[in-house]
């Protein structure tokens, strides 16, 4: 039984050691190499000082900003340690709402999204990425309709031309991987640096 067993035990050692340690630490030599931006998160920098990730969004209010996708994530209750609340863009709790189509109070939220943003732009269709959550909670992109959409709203609070933004959309838009993969998408974060460089020139 013994002559059974011990080759077992070394080959259980010899693949943890090969697959749980020197395969990873190979990958990431590899991914640091290759890859030194997005094997250190994409990070996304301002005079110096990181802002954020193109991986991950981030939750914008104001009406001078690009809005992003509603974010599920949800994090602990400080009230309450045994509920939880809605912390949006929450990376250390990745996932969706769980909510499905006949969800009463998704239907609501949808209702309630729709209505607040044709009220915001009459004269276009909601975009429905700016009213569903993705899977993640995390997406940092939306599509360019989406973008083009909050024209108005930002023209408006900033007192700059529609055009010049719609100029901007475009020029942060990115295409399809390869041309093929994907859809055109526009990350929110880097439209906002944008427009904020654009604002205090």
């Amino acid at each position: 039984m013994l002559r059974e067993i011990r080759p077992a035990i070394l080959v259980l050692v010899m693949l943890t050691l090969i697959t749980g340690l020197a395969y990873p630490l190979a990958m990431t030599g590899v991914a640091g190499v290759i890859f030194p931006k997005q094997a250190q998160g994409s990070l996304i920098e301002k005079d110096g000082k990181v802002v954020g990730s193109t991986l991950i969004g981030q939750e914008f209010k104001e009406d001078k900003y690009f809005h992003g996708r509603p974010s599920a994530t949800v994090g602990p209750d400080p009230a309450d340690s045994t509920k939880t609340t809605s912390v949006p863009y929450n990376a250390a709790n990745s996932g969706g709402s769980n909510m499905g189509p006949t969800s009463k109070a998704l239907a609501d939220r949808l209702k309630e999204d729709v209505e607040k943003l044709k009220a915001e732009n009459p004269s276009a269709a909601v975009p429905v990425d700016l009213v569903t959550t993705s899977g993640s909670g995390l997406d940092p992109d939306i599509s360019p309709e989406a973008a083009l959409f909050q024209v108005p709203r930002i023209a408006k609070a900033r007192n700059m031309s529609e055009d010049t933004l719609r100029q901007m959309v475009t020029m942060s838009t990115q295409g399809r991987f390869a041309g093929l993969l994907g859809e055109p998408r526009v990350n929110v974060l880097a439209l906002n640096l944008a427009l904020d460089r654009a604002a205090s020139k």
